[in-house]
């Protein structure tokens, strides 16, 4: 990697705890029902729609209509999304840090919808940190899409070879190597730490 190059990281589940259970938890008080609301109404793939550009309007309108028994828990998706970030990956903010601090350019990719994204900004500090971010929902189209790295790429000033991808999903790392991006999946702050020191872009 050269002197140009880029250390890329996801958000969720790398360095913010998103969770939608950590809502529906309180909500619905039961985990049988919570897991059946999750997996059959608000499931991922609806929310992956507003990752996607849909507005969140738009997705909670068209669940309301299928499922009007249930409107104040999708309701409470978007409107309580707050409740849904516990806090951030505390190992993980701090290698982010470190990365920074040792003179590498740190850049995000995430995918998030687009009107829930500043709650998030304004909720984290080391978004701040970043010399760019990309959101899913602001472009249109979210990860493993291969579009949106190549947008990300464009917008970093990086090339393929000089970025390095940091995501919890097989899919997205896999979509990011297909493209000549070096990628970490993603398990604990420990095991992330150890990639990047063994890449040197950590000091031991």
């Amino acid at each position: 990697m050269t002197a140009r190059a880029g250390v890329i990281f996801d958000l969720g589940g790398v360095l913010i705890d998103w969770n939608p259970r950590h809502l529906y938890r309180e909500l619905i008080g039961d985990d049988v029902a919570m897991e059946g609301f999750l997996t059959e109404i608000c499931t991922q793939a609806w929310n992956q729609e507003q990752d996607a550009g849909r507005p969140v309007a738009e997705g909670t309108d068209e669940l309301l209509r299928r499922h009007p028994e249930h409107g104040e828990w999708i309701r409470a998706y978007y409107g309580e999304f707050d409740r849904m970030l516990k806090g951030m990956i505390e190992g993980s903010v701090d290698i982010l840090g470190r990365v920074k601090a040792g003179g590498a350019r740190v850049f995000a990719l995430t995918n998030w919808a687009r009107e829930t994204f500043p709650i998030a900004e304004r909720r984290f500090d080391f978004i701040g940190w970043f010399e760019a971010v990309v959101v899913s929902g602001r472009v249109g189209v979210r990860k493993p899409d291969a579009r949106i790295f190549r947008h990300a790429l464009d917008v970093f000033g990086l090339a393929a070879e000089d970025a390095l991808f940091i995501d919890d999903s097989a899919a997205n790392v896999a979509s990011a190597e297909s493209l000549g991006i070096r990628s970490i999946r993603f398990e604990t702050p420990e095991a992330l730490e150890d990639r990047l020191t063994r890449l040197g872009l950590l000091a031991r």
